[in-house]
């Protein structure tokens, strides 16, 4: 109408009429992602209980029953992988992991996945891993072998730390050291170290022996056999390299060198064989055709 003017359609009026159809608008928006939030955050506790739950127990069932479910959205177990490992059994390793490809990837606990398969020998350490929506990444950090133990009459690897790896497949390590008697695992890396380091030495031994489970014996592989102190056997290592540096003692026909003391060295020399004389086998041999 004439003479009526007309508010401006940007009037400080509209503004709370706007305001509020804006926060209308996201009231829409906000409503559905903070459900989502809530259903993603139960989500991941759940799965930590399952992660943590022992066999048998109501969560494992619950946890079972939680990958049975999810399996008919696809969250199926679809590849595996296995990293780190070299001499592990790979039957074994599957195995123990428990989890085959189209089982539910949800439906496994990856705590009890991993305590299966670090109860095998050659496992030191593992890993177990879920990445959706299909893939399970298995992470081993192997034993490795140290030494070839002989203990009545078996052989068997151990690491460094003397613990046992396997008996299986001894006969592929032979160029590992070799050690004998009970008490000598948890000993021998000292040894074997010292040894390491004085390569020309090391070459000449075939084995070393645990005597009362105190001290060792070194076997050389010209059959001479030394004595080595109880606790001192670095010392004495450095004593016999240098005397058969000066004297060539290693080469000498011994049948024992003893370096138990500090300030003596005890040898012995082989016995010797008598020497055939031909003269008197061939009179003995006239005899008892005779005879």
């Amino acid at each position: 109408m004439p003479g009526v003017k007309r508010a401006p359609r940007n009037s400080v009026n509209d503004r709370p009429a706007r305001l509020r159809l804006l926060l209308r608008r996201q009231r829409r928006f906000v409503r559905p992602a903070f459900w989502g939030v809530a259903f993603g955050f139960l989500f991941l506790v759940a799965l930590a209980a399952m992660h943590r739950a022992s066999p048998g127990s109501l969560i494992a069932a619950v946890h079972e029953r939680f990958g049975l479910a999810t399996a008919r959205f696809g969250f199926r177990v679809q590849d595996i992988r296995i990293e780190g490992r070299a001499n592990t059994p790979e039957p074994l390793l599957r195995n123990a992991l428990g989890v085959r490809p189209g089982d539910p990837i949800l439906g496994f606990s990856l705590e009890a996945a991993r305590e299966r398969i670090e109860k095998l020998s050659w496992v030191d350490h593992a890993t177990v891993e879920r990445r959706l929506p299909g893939t399970i990444v298995v992470q081993l950090q192997e034993r490795r072998p140290f030494a070839i133990w002989q203990n009545q009459g078996k052989f068997l690897l151990i690491d460094r730390t003397g613990q046992v790896v396997t008996n299986n497949n001894v006969a592929d390590f032979h160029d590992l050291p070799l050690v004998v008697g009970a008490g000598a695992p948890e000993a021998a890396a000292k040894l074997i170290d010292a040894l390491t380091d004085r390569p020309g030495l090391a070459a000449r031994v075939s084995a070393a022996v645990r005597v009362g489970q105190r001290r060792w014996n070194l076997i050389l592989k010209s059959g001479m056999t030394i004595m080595l102190p109880e606790g001192h056997e670095v010392a004495a290592l450095d004593r016999l390299t240098e005397l058969d540096q000066q004297h060539k003692l290693l080469d000498r026909p011994l049948q024992f060198v003893d370096l138990r003391l500090p300030d003596r060295m005890v040898v012995r020399a082989k016995a010797e064989t008598a020497t055939p004389d031909p003269a008197k086998d061939s009179h003995a041999t006239a005899a008892k055709r005779a005879a």
